[in-house]
């Protein structure tokens, strides 16, 4: 279906469309796309149905309707879906089906998101790259053989392939926004409380959050109002501050020329291919004139990536455990790896990590006292053929492990300002490129605004113009 998922909430409030009708359409692609893509593992097509016809019924007595009313949506396996399967990616929970849904899902259906099903993730969600022993490899909706990303490629890729018009996704180190960058879609990591998660195992992480992939700012805003919101398990999560999620559903509109931008090809001297880099210069050329000031930024976040290597041990062994011990041989290597060097690493290191995280987020904020908006690449590599479990090499430098092509986005965790992913066009291979907007902690609402400004002057350029 073409229509944005707010388009389509529209012509169902206006009778034009029938829930049902959205629905078949929704299945139909589906059918025809995912055999080649591999993107949804789990179908809930009958309870689907049923929730529709309820909608439809509601609608023809002219029922007062939530937000989402027969608006389809899928769900990242790694979030818990009442009587629907959630495998996690993983042989271990194959069969598991949840008594009760994760709370992010709960309010989506509170909102009228009919859940048609779930999308495919790495083991335990942790990797770039949609691939696991179960249901195998996601493929780049450009290139079937090239990798989606991860860890939320799945909804990626439904979002991209015109599946759905909106799916749920999580983030580590980059797992909304580097499928985002791939696919050519927008993804949201918020600022940590915004989007409450009942299911951390932590009071206070800048890890496992959630948000929304989309088609454009706009819808993205419009899910978040719903997953934002405080109740259906939000008030569990100590991390969620005071909040009126209600607020995302109508963004501001804010005139480009009145803001002022920092960019950055490698934030400071981070591993970026020469292809990258090119591409992220022929961007900030075409958007520059966009802005009141738009100036190269020397901001150094390199010491980012070995402090996330050591809050991440943190929140594995915090995460895992209970279960370590029970993995079997060919369980997920990059969770395998990481929880066993958090065996070997002092509580020292991992004091001190949390200090040098800190002097991080001042350089940051430092930073927005002169500027609305940083901009810096998605990722630091284009798409690379999904056999891989990550690039080896990067213009000849060695690639040493899962985490270190990931830098981009890995740094921006640490610090934990909110970022859009948001499309900027296609490279010489006609695979989608995207960049990262970083603004100000707290303050995602001006941020989606900015989004939405930058996406609308990019929808008349050539070079930035979201792929189709």
């Amino acid at each position: 279906m073409d229509l944005t998922a707010t388009e389509v909430l529209k012509a169902i409030r206006a009778r034009q469309l029938k829930p049902l009708d959205v629905l078949d359409a929704t299945f139909r692609q589906i059918e025809k796309l995912n055999p080649t893509l591999n993107a949804v593992i789990t179908l809930a097509s009958q309870s689907a149905r049923d929730q529709a016809e309820v909608i439809e019924q509601r609608l023809a007595r002219g029922e007062p309707m939530p937000p989402l009313a027969g608006l389809p949506i899928l769900i990242k396996d790694n979030q818990r879906t009442k009587g629907l399967r959630t495998t996690l990616g993983s042989a271990l929970h194959l069969n598991d089906v949840p008594l009760e849904d994760a709370g992010i899902v709960a309010r989506l259906r509170h909102a009228g998101a009919i859940i048609i099903g779930k999308t495919n993730i790495p083991e335990y969600s942790i990797g770039a790259n949609t691939v696991n022993p179960v249901f195998g490899a996601t493929g780049n909706p450009y290139n079937p053989e090239l990798t989606c990303g991860g860890s939320s490629g799945g909804s990626a890729v439904a979002v991209a392939s015109k599946m759905v018009t909106l799916a749920t996704g999580s983030d580590h180190g980059g797992s909304l926004r580097i499928p985002a960058s791939f696919c050519g879609v927008v993804g949201v990591r918020c600022t940590p409380g915004t989007v409450p998660n009942e299911e951390r195992r932590t009071p206070s992480t800048h890890y496992s959050l959630q948000g929304p992939l989309a088609r454009n700012v706009t819808d993205a805003g419009l899910m978040l109002s719903v997953i934002a919101d405080r109740t259906h398990g939000g008030e569990r999560d100590p991390m969620a501050f005071p909040l009126d999620a209600s607020r995302f559903a109508k963004l501001d509109d804010i005139d480009p020329s009145s803001l002022k931008v920092a960019v950055t090809a490698d934030l400071g001297g981070l591993l970026v291919s020469n292809e990258t880099r090119g591409l992220f210069r022929s961007r900030v050329n075409a958007m520059a004139a966009w802005f009141k000031r738009c100036d190269w930024h020397d901001i150094d976040l390199t010491d980012a990536p070995d402090v996330d290597w050591h809050l991440r041990q943190d929140v594995f062994v915090t995460q895992y455990f209970e279960q370590a011990g029970t993995w079997p041989e060919d369980f997920n290597p990059n969770v395998m790896a990481t929880y066993r060097a958090a065996e070997k690493t002092s509580m020292t290191a991992i004091a001190k990590a949390r200090h040098r995280q800190l002097l991080l987020i001042r350089k940051c904020q430092t930073l927005f006292q002169d500027y609305d908006l940083l901009i810096t690449p998605g990722v630091s590599v284009q798409p690379f053929p999904w056999t891989l479990a990550y690039p080896k090499q990067i213009d000849g430098r060695p690639v040493e492990n899962y985490m270190a092509w990931l830098h981009l986005t890995s740094a921006l965790t640490v610090t934990g300002h909110p970022v859009v992913s948001l499309p900027a066009g296609l490279d010489s291979n006609g695979l989608p490129f995207g960049i990262q907007l970083v603004g100000p902690m707290y303050q995602d609402h001006k941020l989606l605004s900015m989004a939405k400004a930058v996406e609308q002057m990019g929808s008349s350029s050539e070079r930035f113009k979201q792929p189709q």
